[in-house]
């Protein structure tokens, strides 16, 4: 006979907050990230776009998400896939126009889907007007005064003002050449060259803003992803620091002088105060890589931002106490402040979590893994793994974000032929970091059809690995136990459950250490992360990431990364 488990209740936040009549919808949604340049192509020339994106929005519904988040549309030379944007309050052509995001807003929200788009405030395009009239214009002056030009050191101004590195790899600094032809000043780029930051100093960066964010909630978008959240502030003394090598290229243990300065959060209680006059409850989420959850929250006290990513949770190993230790500080922190927490896996910058929880060596945020990669990932230990961890993360109390493709159990694609990578990370380290591009291939619709389903011509930015056919999405549709069954399931019974509004979670005690247990919702959740079969409490199975096994004895056991949902009738 199973022993009964004890409870060990822990923090989650006010009592009921987020299953309070009328309680906003961004703190208990499932949101689903689309890249769209790699989820549908309607006009077949390789890139997807906006069009593309309507004509799958009944997938979508079918999944059971509550919102979707685009990555950059707006118009850009795309020189960082979007992130370097030109226009602010236009569509890219590659993506469509204006009138084609306004009818997918339309049949989005028709669908009871609601669109959060990607906001990108530190930096722009080096092919904004207002950059190339900083060029044109004189040091010092007001057109200058918008983004981070310094004179540089040394007898001629030949040295850059500080020694800071680019996220992407070399220098963080690039020197312009003046009207004259002279060598001149240095403007600050934490990414790409053809990034430059802005400076946020300056009121008339402040206010752009304000207008950028009215033209779009004008339009009925219902909150901005805002990339970069915990940049845009800068030291006043611009002081020389350098991040250890084997460090993360967007955080840092040690205080940094462009991560996480102060006067950001002035930005951000402005936005809030801009979003409450719209009605709706629209949100913003903070990208903002902070090494733990407690500094992360910062970003989302009650006059700032609505949620930020759990980036300390995405970057958990599979280890029951590391996961068991950052779920609780996600609740003290994120529940301190009276936010929703979040709960994310997977983006457009990480490796996919199909691969990443069963890679074999170290690949620090941002380095990406290719075919000279040492450690590369077990394909089927890492595919049982993310069926795992997602059956986890998706009986957690809070906001689940999900990244397109991971409901088909698609895997890092690692052997991308050197002359087809596009991510500014391998060029600007001459190859040294493979970067983003393996999580960011175009995803498989149709087995059988051109690119996969992609579009119907075949061509396709990023190639397409050969296997991908088999986690076509029409190859799964009719089968229970594949992956995206698995996800149609979980979120489904995660709403008729309210499991995301939950308000009792508790830890079950009493089982290995192996194990990740916990009850919330009146569901009983056990999640194995070693090699030896876990047995398990008593109740009916709700889904499983896995089959289940029985011992010797004839009692049910949870095998080796597997994740389970029981319920007591």
């Amino acid at each position: 006979m199973t022993p009964a488990p004890t409870l060990s209740p822990t923090l989650v936040g006010p009592e009921g907050d987020a299953a309070a009549p009328g309680a906003a919808w961004y703190r208990t949604a499932a949101i689903y990230q689309i890249y769209p340049r790699s989820f549908a192509d309607a006009n077949g020339d390789g890139i997807g776009d906006l069009p593309g994106i309507t004509s799958r929005l009944d997938a979508l519904r079918d999944l059971g998400i509550d919102a979707i988040w685009l990555s950059p549309f707006m118009t850009s030379p795309q020189k960082d896939a979007g992130y370097d944007v030109a226009d602010y309050c236009d569509v890219d052509p590659l993506f469509g126009t204006l009138a084609d995001f306004d009818e997918m807003l339309e049949h989005a929200h028709e669908r009871g889907i609601r669109v959060i788009v990607d906001l990108v405030p530190n930096h722009s395009s080096d092919q904004h007007p207002w950059f190339q009239a900083a060029l044109a214009a004189a040091p010092g002056s007001p057109e200058r005064g918008r983004y981070m030009f310094r004179d540089g050191r040394g007898e001629s101004g030949e040295l850059p003002p500080n020694n800071w590195q680019s996220v992407f790899g070399g220098n963080a600094w690039t020197r312009v050449t003046e009207a004259d032809g002279t060598p001149g000043q240095w403007y600050l780029h934490l990414f790409d060259s053809s990034q430059p930051d802005f400076d946020w100093a300056n009121e008339e960066v402040r206010e752009e803003f304000r207008r950028i964010l009215r033209f779009w909630l004008d339009r009925g978008v219902d909150g901005f992803r805002v990339d970069v959240a915990h940049g845009l502030v800068k030291h006043d003394e611009l002081p020389d620091y350098m991040p250890p090598e084997d460090s993360d290229s967007m955080g840092g243990k040690e205080p940094v002088p462009y991560w996480g300065q102060e006067g950001v959060h002035e930005v951000y209680r402005d936005w809030r105060r801009l979003l409450e006059e719209y009605e709706g409850d629209r949100a913003l989420c903070a990208e903002a890589w902070l090494p733990t959850a407690a500094e992360t929250a910062l970003w989302v006290r009650p006059d700032e931002m609505h949620q930020a990513f759990n980036f300390p949770y995405l970057m958990a190993d599979w280890d029951a106490a590391q996961l068991r230790e950052v779920v609780d500080e996600s609740f003290r922190a994120f529940g301190g402040v009276g936010a929703p927490t979040t709960w994310v896996l997977s983006n457009h910058d990480v490796i996919r979590h199909a691969s990443r929880l069963a890679l074999g060596a170290d690949a620090p945020q941002g380095h990406g893994i290719g075919p000279l990669s040492p450690g590369k990932p077990d394909a089927v230990v890492g595919l049982r793994r993310a069926r795992a961890a997602t059956s986890l993360m998706l009986a957690l109390p809070g906001s689940a974000y999900l990244y397109q493709g991971e409901e088909l159990g698609l895997p890092e694609a690692i052997e991308l032929p050197d002359d087809a990578r596009q991510d500014p990370t391998w060029f600007r380290t001459q190859g040294e970091r493979y970067g983003r591009d393996g999580c960011r291939v175009p995803i498989p619709w149709e087995a059988d059809a051109p690119a996969f389903g992609f579009n119907g011509t075949g061509a396709a930015w990023l190639p397409q690995p050969s296997e991908w056919a088999e986690l076509a999405r029409d190859r799964q549709e009719d089968d229970p136990d594949s992956t995206l069954n698995l996800y149609r399931t979980l979120l489904r019974l995660r709403r008729e459950l309210g499991l995301g509004a939950a308000y009792d979670f508790a830890w079950v005690e009493g089982l290995p250490a192996s194990a990740v247990a916990f009850r919330s919702g009146g569901v009983t959740v056990v999640a194995n992360t070693g090699a030896e079969p876990v047995l398990l409490p008593e109740g009916r199975v709700l889904v499983s990431s896995g089959a289940l096994e029985q011992d010797g004895s004839g009692s049910r056991v949870l095998p080796a990364d597997t994740t389970v949902w029981l319920i007591q009738d």
